[in-house]
Protein backbone atom coordinates (compact mmCIF):
# COMPACT_ATOMS: atom_id res chain seq x y z
CA UNK A 1 0.00 0.00 0.00
CA UNK A 2 1.47 3.59 -0.80
CA UNK A 3 1.98 6.30 1.62
CA UNK A 4 -0.78 8.62 -0.13
CA UNK A 5 -3.19 5.47 0.66
CA UNK A 6 -2.32 5.35 4.14
CA UNK A 7 -2.63 9.10 4.81
CA UNK A 8 -5.09 9.34 2.48
CA UNK A 9 -7.65 12.52 3.33
CA UNK A 10 -11.20 12.44 2.03
CA UNK A 11 -13.38 15.03 0.86
CA UNK A 12 -10.64 17.27 -0.85
CA UNK A 13 -8.60 16.82 -3.85
CA UNK A 14 -5.53 15.51 -4.02
CA UNK A 15 -2.73 15.42 -6.43
CA UNK A 16 -2.39 11.95 -7.69
CA UNK A 17 -1.19 10.21 -10.67
CA UNK A 18 -3.84 8.43 -12.79
CA UNK A 19 -2.82 4.52 -12.43
CA UNK A 20 -2.53 5.20 -8.61
CA UNK A 21 -5.95 6.72 -8.37
CA UNK A 22 -7.35 4.12 -10.06
CA UNK A 23 -5.13 1.46 -7.91
CA UNK A 24 -6.80 3.36 -5.00
CA UNK A 25 -10.17 3.56 -5.54
CA UNK A 26 -9.98 -0.43 -5.85
CA UNK A 27 -9.21 -0.81 -2.84
CA UNK A 28 -12.46 -2.69 -1.24
CA UNK A 29 -12.16 -0.02 1.59
CA UNK A 30 -13.19 2.41 -0.85
CA UNK A 31 -16.17 0.05 -2.18
CA UNK A 32 -18.77 2.91 -0.95
CA UNK A 33 -17.22 5.92 -1.82
CA UNK A 34 -17.73 8.71 -4.20
CA UNK A 35 -14.65 9.23 -6.44
CA UNK A 36 -13.43 12.14 -9.22
CA UNK A 37 -10.39 12.35 -10.84
CA UNK A 38 -10.28 16.09 -12.55
CA UNK A 39 -6.97 17.70 -13.77
CA UNK A 40 -3.97 15.27 -11.87
CA UNK A 41 -6.00 15.28 -8.85
CA UNK A 42 -8.32 13.01 -7.05
CA UNK A 43 -11.27 13.30 -4.80
CA UNK A 44 -12.80 10.29 -2.35
CA UNK A 45 -16.18 11.38 -0.66
CA UNK A 46 -16.77 9.11 2.50
CA UNK A 47 -19.25 11.52 4.68
CA UNK A 48 -22.19 10.04 6.03
CA UNK A 49 -25.48 10.62 3.96
CA UNK A 50 -27.82 12.90 6.04
CA UNK A 51 -31.17 11.86 6.46
CA UNK A 52 -32.07 15.16 4.62
CA UNK A 53 -29.66 14.44 1.92
CA UNK A 54 -31.28 10.88 1.35
CA UNK A 55 -34.51 12.15 1.19
CA UNK A 56 -33.53 14.85 -1.78
CA UNK A 57 -31.71 12.63 -3.61
CA UNK A 58 -34.85 10.23 -3.60
CA UNK A 59 -37.25 13.37 -4.61
CA UNK A 60 -35.28 14.82 -7.15
CA UNK A 61 -35.06 11.25 -8.84
CA UNK A 62 -39.39 11.27 -8.52
CA UNK A 63 -40.08 14.37 -10.31
CA UNK A 64 -37.70 14.33 -13.17
CA UNK A 65 -38.58 10.10 -13.90
CA UNK A 66 -42.60 11.11 -13.11
CA UNK A 67 -42.18 14.57 -15.52
CA UNK A 68 -40.64 12.79 -18.51
CA UNK A 69 -43.30 10.01 -18.04
CA UNK A 70 -46.03 12.55 -18.28
CA UNK A 71 -44.31 14.95 -20.92
CA UNK A 72 -43.26 10.96 -22.70
CA UNK A 73 -39.69 12.15 -22.90
CA UNK A 74 -37.43 9.01 -23.17
CA UNK A 75 -35.30 8.74 -20.47
CA UNK A 76 -32.82 6.55 -18.44
CA UNK A 77 -31.49 7.79 -15.25
CA UNK A 78 -28.82 6.37 -13.33
CA UNK A 79 -27.73 6.63 -9.57
CA UNK A 80 -23.85 7.19 -8.82
CA UNK A 81 -22.74 5.54 -11.74
CA UNK A 82 -19.16 5.91 -12.39
CA UNK A 83 -18.34 7.82 -15.69
CA UNK A 84 -14.45 7.67 -17.13
CA UNK A 85 -12.19 9.21 -19.53
CA UNK A 86 -9.06 7.04 -18.33
CA UNK A 87 -6.13 9.17 -17.44
CA UNK A 88 -8.17 12.40 -17.42
CA UNK A 89 -11.37 12.66 -15.88
CA UNK A 90 -13.44 10.36 -13.47
CA UNK A 91 -16.88 11.04 -11.93
CA UNK A 92 -19.84 9.68 -10.11
CA UNK A 93 -22.54 12.01 -9.47
CA UNK A 94 -25.11 11.18 -7.43
CA UNK A 95 -28.24 11.19 -10.02
CA UNK A 96 -27.71 11.31 -14.04
CA UNK A 97 -30.09 11.24 -17.24
CA UNK A 98 -29.90 10.27 -20.90
CA UNK A 99 -32.43 12.10 -22.55
CA UNK A 100 -34.03 11.85 -26.00
CA UNK A 101 -32.02 9.94 -28.44
CA UNK A 102 -29.10 9.31 -25.89
CA UNK A 103 -31.25 7.38 -23.35
CA UNK A 104 -30.88 3.68 -25.03
CA UNK A 105 -26.97 4.98 -25.73
CA UNK A 106 -25.61 3.02 -22.83
CA UNK A 107 -26.04 -1.25 -23.62
CA UNK A 108 -27.09 -3.26 -20.25
CA UNK A 109 -23.86 -5.26 -18.89
CA UNK A 110 -21.67 -2.27 -19.32
CA UNK A 111 -19.63 -1.48 -15.74
CA UNK A 112 -18.03 1.42 -15.95
CA UNK A 113 -18.89 4.39 -18.47
CA UNK A 114 -16.23 4.39 -20.98
CA UNK A 115 -16.90 8.35 -22.31
CA UNK A 116 -14.17 7.52 -25.12
CA UNK A 117 -16.88 4.86 -26.28
CA UNK A 118 -20.15 6.48 -25.02
CA UNK A 119 -21.37 10.28 -24.70
CA UNK A 120 -21.39 11.50 -21.43
CA UNK A 121 -25.10 12.03 -19.79
CA UNK A 122 -27.43 14.96 -20.80
CA UNK A 123 -28.16 15.67 -16.77
CA UNK A 124 -25.87 15.56 -14.28
CA UNK A 125 -27.44 16.25 -10.84
CA UNK A 126 -25.51 16.36 -7.40
CA UNK A 127 -26.89 16.55 -4.04
CA UNK A 128 -24.85 18.80 -1.26
CA UNK A 129 -25.21 19.23 1.98
CA UNK A 130 -21.31 19.27 3.18
CA UNK A 131 -19.96 19.62 -0.50
CA UNK A 132 -21.73 22.48 -1.49
CA UNK A 133 -18.80 24.53 -2.39
CA UNK A 134 -17.03 21.82 -4.31
CA UNK A 135 -19.89 21.20 -6.19
CA UNK A 136 -20.75 24.27 -7.58
CA UNK A 137 -16.76 25.33 -7.75
CA UNK A 138 -14.36 22.05 -9.56
CA UNK A 139 -17.19 19.61 -9.99
CA UNK A 140 -19.01 22.63 -12.34
CA UNK A 141 -15.98 22.76 -14.64
CA UNK A 142 -15.10 18.90 -14.62
CA UNK A 143 -18.44 18.45 -15.92
CA UNK A 144 -18.50 21.11 -18.30
CA UNK A 145 -15.07 19.94 -19.60
CA UNK A 146 -17.29 15.72 -19.53
CA UNK A 147 -19.68 17.74 -22.20
CA UNK A 148 -23.03 17.66 -20.13
CA UNK A 149 -25.87 19.70 -21.44
CA UNK A 150 -26.80 20.51 -17.98
CA UNK A 151 -25.96 20.28 -14.30
CA UNK A 152 -27.84 20.37 -10.96
CA UNK A 153 -26.76 20.91 -7.75
CA UNK A 154 -29.23 20.33 -4.65
CA UNK A 155 -28.81 22.72 -2.04
CA UNK A 156 -29.74 20.54 0.62
CA UNK A 157 -29.96 22.82 3.46
CA UNK A 158 -31.36 25.81 1.40
CA UNK A 159 -33.82 23.46 -0.27
CA UNK A 160 -32.64 24.86 -3.05
CA UNK A 161 -31.12 23.93 -6.55
CA UNK A 162 -28.52 25.89 -8.58
CA UNK A 163 -29.24 24.39 -12.41
CA UNK A 164 -26.54 25.35 -14.68
CA UNK A 165 -26.69 25.58 -18.56
CA UNK A 166 -23.39 23.94 -19.95
CA UNK A 167 -22.16 24.46 -23.43
CA UNK A 168 -18.90 25.61 -24.98
CA UNK A 169 -17.31 24.51 -21.89
CA UNK A 170 -18.74 27.13 -20.13
CA UNK A 171 -22.15 27.36 -17.46
CA UNK A 172 -24.49 29.78 -16.42
CA UNK A 173 -27.46 29.52 -14.51
CA UNK A 174 -31.10 28.87 -15.85
CA UNK A 175 -34.31 28.53 -14.44
CA UNK A 176 -35.77 26.40 -16.58
CA UNK A 177 -34.91 23.06 -17.94
CA UNK A 178 -33.59 22.77 -21.46
CA UNK A 179 -32.58 19.39 -21.52
CA UNK A 180 -36.24 18.98 -19.92
CA UNK A 181 -38.78 21.21 -21.85
CA UNK A 182 -40.42 23.68 -19.46
CA UNK A 183 -39.28 21.79 -16.15
CA UNK A 184 -39.34 24.39 -13.40
CA UNK A 185 -36.76 24.19 -11.17
CA UNK A 186 -38.75 26.23 -9.19
CA UNK A 187 -41.37 23.27 -9.02
CA UNK A 188 -38.93 21.14 -8.14
CA UNK A 189 -37.34 23.50 -4.75
CA UNK A 190 -41.15 23.46 -3.88
CA UNK A 191 -41.05 19.58 -3.97
CA UNK A 192 -38.30 19.65 -1.87
CA UNK A 193 -39.76 21.81 0.59
CA UNK A 194 -42.82 20.24 1.06
CA UNK A 195 -40.91 16.41 1.67
CA UNK A 196 -39.47 18.39 4.80
CA UNK A 197 -43.30 18.43 6.02
CA UNK A 198 -45.47 15.38 4.10
CA UNK A 199 -44.78 12.26 3.22
CA UNK A 200 -43.15 11.61 -0.43
CA UNK A 201 -46.61 10.08 -1.51
CA UNK A 202 -48.06 13.42 -1.43
CA UNK A 203 -45.33 15.24 -2.86
CA UNK A 204 -45.75 12.61 -6.12
CA UNK A 205 -49.69 14.23 -5.98
CA UNK A 206 -48.78 17.52 -5.99
CA UNK A 207 -46.10 17.11 -8.96
CA UNK A 208 -48.31 15.02 -11.25
CA UNK A 209 -50.76 18.08 -10.44
CA UNK A 210 -48.09 20.88 -11.39
CA UNK A 211 -46.50 18.88 -14.52
CA UNK A 212 -49.95 18.36 -15.74
CA UNK A 213 -51.07 22.04 -15.95
CA UNK A 214 -47.23 22.35 -17.57
CA UNK A 215 -47.49 23.30 -21.43
CA UNK A 216 -44.80 21.33 -23.53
Amino acid sequence: MSDLQTQLKTDTWLPTPWDEYVQIIEDPIYEQAKSYYYKGHMRIEMSPVSFDHGQDHVVIILAVNLFAAIKDIPLRGLDTTTFRKAGVRECQPDVSYYIGNRAQSIPSGTGIVNLDQYPAPNLVIEVAKTSLLDDVGTKRVLYEELGVAEYWVVDVQNTQILAYRVADQGSNRIQVSQVLPALSIAILEEALRRSRETDQSQVVAWLLTQFQQTEG
